[in-house]
């Protein structure tokens, strides 16, 4: 038995070994777990977040810039338009369109056939503001093409569909009781127009890892091509690419990052091909240095000899043994793909409002630092500082565990 498992290890390949030693570093580690709740959080998406509409963008001014743990009662008035079922990953992804609209109250109470408000207001000793709305108004989802009658305790009227309906008046009133009267708690509060704190920072995640991810890859397509080619060939190619990248390494990468939105245009997509367009030198420089460093091996030189023609050997014999290097740029990249992305938002040339980046939050709020809302502006840095640093441990750690010289 001991044999079998002496054997097993040895035959172990270097990235189980690697894998190996990365755990034993512990704070890397728990950065690795962050980064996947971070993950779940962005694929869940509107499946998890307590505002469920496209961008977490519902919108309530009168309860604008609460803090954490607010509470309040809300009428919710059936909005005069069809609403069309949403699959589960269509929402997902894209969120739902609410069909209710939601009216902060104070109280409300019924007389006779009226339904009677008390408006929302927190300021103490302030005279309270009454409205007075018709139950049908409430209930209805289609609006009716007559007056509404009120005769005998019920209400009568006529769709715009031609049917005519009755509701008596105890049936309305318990109606509106049960199924439009809600109690909503922000645990975060909610930002200066009203919108819910948590739900923007938690859509926020998917933002920034969209903007990461994709801007990575970006830069790996460009960056492995380029370097892989130039340490390949040498020569007057590797003369050209290397004037190419030196002449992008001399431009500052957020100088850069806005020529390049600027040319584009803004928006999110935009600004994924911006940020990728910006990290593929460092990439190719690293690959470039492997690629120089292996062509010259025994088993690149059998290929050769073989027959093989050169993008099988780049692809198949070289680059997959320059691979550990790229893995700890990439995550490092990512963490700068992130900080730029927060950076370009809040300068408000990167994701458009109502797109909800962690930058853009920090933009709209910053004014409420020397204010009791600090948070508002905090919250979302604390998420740019948590992700980038996360992804720097990461990094760190997966740079020792690759460190062949340490691996036995």
């Amino acid at each position: 038995m001991k044999f079998k498992n002496r054997n097993k290890k040895e035959s172990s390949s270097l990235n189980y070994l690697a894998w190996q030693k990365f755990k034993k570093n512990k704070i890397s580690l728990f950065a690795l777990y962050i980064i996947i709740s971070a993950l779940f959080i962005g694929m869940l998406g509107y499946l998890i977040t307590p505002d469920k509409t496209s961008f977490a963008n519902n919108q309530i001014l009168e309860i604008s810039v609460k803090k954490p743990g607010f509470k309040c009662t809300f009428l919710k008035v059936q909005r005069n338009e069809q609403t069309q079922n949403t699959g589960l990953f269509q929402k997902m992804i894209y969120g739902a369109k609410d069909e209710f609209t939601y009216i902060p109250i104070n109280n409300y109470h019924f007389e006779n056939e009226k339904l009677i408000i008390e408006e929302f207001n927190d300021i103490e000793n302030e005279e309270a503001f009454y409205k007075e709305l018709n139950p049908i108004d409430v209930i209805a989802k289609i609006k009716y093409d007559s007056d509404i009658i009120f005769e005998n305790n019920t209400f009568y009227y006529t769709k715009l569909s031609g049917k005519t309906s009755e509701l008596a008046l105890t049936e309305a009133q318990d109606i509106v009781t049960e199924d439009h009267i809600t109690t909503k708690r922000f645990l975060f509060g909610t930002d200066r127009f009203g919108r819910d704190l948590l739900s923007r920072l938690l859509i926020g995640t998917r933002i920034s890892l969209s903007v990461g991810f994709i801007s990575v890859i970006i830069s790996l397509l460009i960056g492995i091509t380029l370097g892989a080619i130039a340490g390949y060939f040498k020569g007057y190619v590797d003369d050209i690419i290397m004037w190419l990248i030196n002449v992008i390494w001399s431009i500052p990468t957020l100088l850069m990052v806005i020529a390049i939105t600027l040319v584009i245009g803004k928006g999110f997509w935009q600004i994924f091909i911006a940020v990728g367009l910006t990290m593929w030198v460092e990439v190719a420089r690293v690959v470039r240095g492997q690629v120089l460093s292996i062509r010259e091996k025994e088993y690149v030189e059998a290929a050769r000899a073989l027959g093989y023609n050169n993008s099988r050997i780049i692809f198949k014999h070289i680059l997959p043994n320059a691979m550990n290097p790229v893995i700890i740029i990439s995550a490092a990249n990512f963490a700068t793909a992130i900080l730029l992305e927060a950076g370009l938002s809040f300068l408000g040339i990167g994701v458009q409002p109502p797109v909800p980046s962690w930058g853009t939050m920090i933009k709209e709020h910053y004014g409420y630092i020397i204010m009791d809302k600090a948070y508002l502006a905090i919250l979302p840095g604390i998420a740019i500082t948590l992700m980038v640093l996360c992804f720097t441990l990461v990094g760190s750690g997966l740079r020792d565990a690759f460190d062949t010289k340490s691996i036995s």
